[in-house]
């Protein structure tokens, strides 16, 4: 996925990725699967907008490629809670503080992150024109967390993050928003 599509992706729902992240996805070794099992928290809802959103994204940075598969809830459970659920899921012993995991040379198959909710939305607002969705980014305020859980086998990348900011809606929601992407 380019730098542009996963800019929007998390756009969409306040988690553009780091350069590191996007670096991460990059140097893996194999290609995901093209189907996935989305495992989905208990109790989360699916957001159809802001999943066909980064659909259109897709397609519209790599219009000659299929369109990955993706999927984005949200749920009111706290930001630790998902991210402990999901790590069990997917089989992984714990969620690292960051990215260097104590300067480890291994990047970490889970970690937490942090970012600034307008840092993430005004790089992206040209795709968004281009798409034709309008958003103040006036209204992207805010700190916010999320963890990173690496894929695994036929398992998606997993992004959770609170808050999150609604291109949609031009609004900041404080709810654990799930992003499932290759």
């Amino acid at each position: 996925m380019s730098k542009a599509v996963r800019a929007l992706a998390f756009a969409a729902v306040a988690l553009l990725a780091l350069a590191s992240c996007h670096k991460e996805q990059k140097s893996a070794s194999a290609p995901e699967p093209e189907t996935f099992a989305f495992v989905v928290y208990p109790g989360a809802q699916y957001l159809q907008e802001l999943t066909d959103l980064d659909k259109r994204a897709a397609a519209s940075e790599k219009p000659n490629e299929p369109v990955p598969p993706l999927a984005i809830y949200d749920t009111d459970a706290p930001l630790e809670t998902v991210a402990e659920y999901y790590v069990k899921q997917y089989g992984y012993p714990k969620i690292a503080p960051d990215a260097t995991n104590n300067f480890s040379a291994a990047r970490p198959q889970a970690y937490y992150r942090a970012g600034d909710l307008h840092e993430d939305v005004v790089p992206i607002q040209p795709l968004l024109q281009k798409l034709g969705v309008k958003t103040d980014a006036v209204k992207a305020q805010g700190k916010y967390r999320a963890v990173e859980i690496a894929s695994t086998r036929n398992r998606p990348r997993v992004t959770i993050q609170r808050p999150y900011f609604d291109v949609l809606k031009s609004q900041v929601i404080d709810r654990t928003m799930i992003l499932m992407a290759p």
